[in-house]
């Protein structure tokens, strides 16, 4: 899934969050480090040179991580404490393959790691600063989880626009009577994926194919340009379906519709609304 940075405000305090959607974000340790010093890398490294630290990082990476390195991390966990002792986020990374953590080079880059792990360090930085970054970040989450719903009831309430007219018109013109049901689903089924293909270049069961781990159908997972152009289609392949088109004959007329509507869609101003909302 496609990764976007959002902001959380902890008493003043910007920090960045990435998130892809779902539960797994990441919250800089840069940011929250900044609170403290000047300096946020010297504030990690320090951190990270803590027994506790490096014991917390290693079990929560047994946990979470199938790849992580447990030789790398017991030598580290020896080491941890001692004067001469010295990590790194990326020398803890490349070293046992860890994925709580990560590092962003580049101006706008820096530290991030994963929530648990970000509560860990805004705790060491400050109990205080912590319950302010919980605070807003559980808001955050509350108005993603908001958009996300919105999001959902529109996709779902554009799929059925025309949902009637398009059933309609393949049992009027389509399904032969005297058909058992199990037939007429079929017939159905075969007609949504005539939508798939012009639309998506796929049928259902391919994307399914192709999407294991993804939760729903293909169109769950459509834009809102895909969406606004489905219903359209709907419309039209009724219509072609009542003017006796052959179904190789409606999947190209509606292909070339969809590539045309997408094509004008995509700097509209109407839709770049529905998306924001």
């Amino acid at each position: 899934m496609p990764q976007f940075k959002e902001k959380i405000i902890a008493n003043g305090n910007e920090i960045s969050v990435i998130s892809d959607g779902t539960d797994n974000d990441y919250i800089s340790l840069t940011d929250i480090a900044r609170y403290k010093s000047d300096e946020p890398t010297a504030v990690i490294a320090n951190w990270m040179r803590n027994k506790d630290t490096i014991e917390f990082l290693g079990l929560w990476e047994t946990l979470y991580n199938p790849a992580f390195k447990p030789i790398e991390f017991e030598g580290f966990k020896n080491q941890a404490g001692a004067n001469a002792f010295t990590m790194s986020p990326k020398k803890w990374i490349e070293s046992t393959g860890a994925i709580g953590i990560i590092s962003k080079p580049g101006r706008y880059g820096g530290t991030f790691a994963y929530k648990d792990i970000a509560f860990e360090f805004a705790s060491w930085v400050s109990a205080e600063f912590k319950l302010y970054i919980i605070k807003d970040y559980q808001r955050l989450k509350a108005d993603e989880n908001n958009r996300l719903s919105l999001d959902w009831n529109l996709k779902r309430t554009l799929t059925k626009i025309n949902y009637k007219i398009h059933t309609d018109a393949i049992k009027e013109n389509i399904i032969p009577k005297c058909i058992t049901e199990h037939q007429q689903r079929f017939t159905y089924a075969s007609e949504a994926d005539v939508l798939n293909v012009a639309l998506f270049g796929m049928t259902a069961s391919e994307w399914k194919k192709q999407n294991p781990t993804l939760k729903g159908n293909i169109r769950d997972h459509a834009t809102i340009h895909q969406l606004v152009v489905l219903t359209n289609l709907e419309s039209l392949n009724a219509e072609y379906i009542k003017q006796g088109f052959s179904q190789k004959e409606r999947l190209e007329k509606l292909n070339h519709t969809a590539i045309s509507q997408m094509m004008s869609l995509v700097d509209n101003k109407t839709v770049k609304k529905l998306e924001n909302k």
